[in-house]
């Protein structure tokens, strides 16, 4: 079905919530050349102190085997400590670079991502038909070919740099084994070097498929953009509904403040706005309620119920409505004009007293 296809691009929800199971992309290619090019570059900065080491252990066991009228456990353990102890010393730098350099590039990929839903069993993992599913995907053609295809070029940068140094051979047999460690050592480097900058190609390329596959995977169905958008942003008929809900709330707390107001102008049906001032409270009359077409008849109709003074004013009332907010002071352009409304209020009130 077309409303069933996975055509929209994973919305920013969507991604967090991958995040949090553990899916995210990265390129196993990009981490495998960086370890490859780093481990032979230490390797490298490390033949003259690896030689040494290796010399000495060389030169000081044929010493003590001289020495030993018979070899024993005790003395060949002693023997293979010393050497594991060299070893150790000499691998040390390598492992260490290699383990940091596998974790910065795994994180820079990643994000850093720690999570432990990845580690959950999931059965659907050991389901046989999702593991031949798995097998003939297109992903598992494209990971079949590329390893034959870096298989093939590791042979044959091999049988390259072999077929090269084999007609330096007879000159070899007659070179100090130093010298011969060095030349190796550069053979070896340029081996490296090469591969590395071909793999270099691979990764690249890699990491581009993966992310395209990656992004392809979270894409989402039009159906599921919209029941997300209701889940995060609730259903709009339902949020509609609240939100008449609180314009309702919100106009019955207004007109129940209109009783307490001293004049309501008004222009004549299209504009009203309630009034109240209390000199020994208010620094200036403040707006009780206001609002346009049936909600001002309301509220005209309310103040007369309640025998609030109306007075028809057509400038002041749409001034009022369109610069002062309900339960706000009147701003100070309006004091001449509300002052002069608010003097008929008072010579109104005092003529309905003296009657």
């Amino acid at each position: 079905m077309a409303g069933s296809e996975k055509t929209e691009k994973a919305t920013p929800k969507k991604r967090k919530d991958e995040r949090k199971k553990g899916n995210t992309f990265q390129s196993k290619d990009v981490v495998s050349v960086v370890l490859l090019f780093m481990a032979f570059f230490i390797l490298n900065l490390l033949v003259p102190f690896i030689y040494q080491q290796l010399k000495n252990l060389y030169i000081a066991q044929m010493k003590k085997i001289v020495t030993l009228d018979t070899l024993t456990v005790t003395s060949i353990n002693q023997l293979f400590r010393e050497a594991a102890m060299v070893f150790f010393i000499s691998v040390l730098p390598v492992a260490v670079v290699i383990m940091m350099v596998a974790i910065i590039m795994s994180g820079v990929q990643t994000g850093f991502l720690v999570t432990g839903d990845a580690l959950k069993p999931k059965f659907n993992r050991i389901n046989p038909f999702t593991g031949i599913k798995r097998m003939i995907s297109l992903r598992s053609l494209v990971e079949l070919l590329k390893s034959m295809a870096k298989v093939a070029l590791i042979i044959g940068i091999i049988y390259t740099t072999i077929m090269g140094i084999i007609p330096m051979a007879p000159d070899m047999l007659v070179t100090r084994i130093d010298s011969n460690l060095m030349f190796m050592n550069d053979q070896t480097m340029a081996m490296v070097q090469t591969v590395s900058m071909i793999f270099a190609v691979v990764a690249i390329l890699d990491y581009a498929y993966q992310r395209y596959d990656y992004e392809k995977k979270l894409k989402m169905t039009k159906q599921e953009v919209k029941d997300e958008y209701k889940q995060t942003e609730g259903n709009p008929e339902i949020k509609g509904k609240i939100r008449q809900k609180q314009r309702e709330m919100s106009m019955s707390r207004m007109m129940q403040m209109v009783p307490q107001a001293d004049v309501i102008v008004r222009n004549p049906t299209h504009y009203a706005v309630a009034l109240k001032y209390d000199a020994d409270h208010d620094i200036a009359p403040l707006v009780l309620a206001k609002g346009i077409d049936h909600i001002a008849l309301r509220i005209v109709a309310v103040g007369e119920e309640n025998k609030v003074l109306v007075k028809e004013n057509k400038a002041l009332a749409r001034g009022l409505y369109e610069s002062v907010e309900i339960n706000d002071y009147i701003p100070a352009e309006l004091y001449k004009a509300v002052a002069e409304l608010m003097a008929w209020v008072y010579s109104t009130k005092k003529k309905e007293n003296v009657k």
